[in-house]
């Protein structure tokens, strides 16, 4: 499908030493998981997908995105979206001068774009708000918001539940790879948890493309 992230024999190595070694198509609405413990290559095959690799590291294979090589080109044109354990909202704007700012320049009516958004995340009214008065979970749906205000072809994870306690975490896994699943985005989720790969529903891989197993869902 062309809408699919294609990661085609993509490797990634350190002093001669392979830390990444994947080869697998995501794809739309998708949600591959990458797990290990830290130091394992997660978050360096992110960086890989994403065009922000250290010069140490070496990378081979190539990357391909809604049909088209990414593999060369710089970040801000790869089309991916990004979302860390932290939200990173600009704490000089407002929730809606958060999300209008990552607004494509074609979009006319900028302030309805912002409110619908924020509908859509049962948010409505909150566009004045200051970010800084926002519960932890709320942030993180004004965070996903802005991600996909961005309009990305593909939808990067970084542990971004891992600061959420349990009840908080479930929900915002949910909301989050439901949008995902909504607008077709092929998903790779980094994690150590557990949980957040048996609620992503898709393979799960080490950075070295091994099968994980992680057991049924506790009863």
């Amino acid at each position: 499908m062309t809408a699919s992230l294609v990661l085609h024999a993509l490797r990634v190595t350190l002093q001669g030493e392979a830390v990444v070694q994947l080869d697998a198509t995501v794809q739309p609405g998708e949600v591959l998981t990458l797990m290990g413990p830290s130091g394992s290559g997660k978050s360096t095959a992110l960086a890989a997908m994403i065009g922000t690799l250290a010069p140490p590291f070496r990378q081979s294979g190539r990357i391909w995105l809604a049909g088209k090589d990414i593999t060369a080109l710089p970040t801000h044109a790869r089309r991916i979206g990004l979302m860390f354990q932290d939200d990173l909202l600009f704490p000089h704007l407002s929730v809606g001068g958060n999300l209008a700012f990552a607004l494509p320049p074609t979009v006319r009516d900028r302030a309805l774009a912002v409110d619908r958004a924020l509908e859509q995340a049962e948010l409505s009214g909150f566009a004045p708000r200051d970010p800084a008065s926002l519960s932890g979970g709320q942030r993180a749906r004004v965070a996903l918001l802005r991600t996909l205000l961005a309009e990305p072809k593909a939808l990067l994870l970084d542990e971004p539940f891992s600061r959420l306690d349990a009840g908080l975490r479930a929900q915002i896994r949910a909301f989050v790879f439901a949008q995902a699943r909504a607008r077709g985005l092929p998903v790779v989720l980094v994690t150590h948890d557990v949980e957040d790969a048996r609620a992503a529903r898709g393979r799960v891989l080490s950075p070295l493309g091994q099968t994980v197993g992680i057991g049924p869902a506790a009863v």
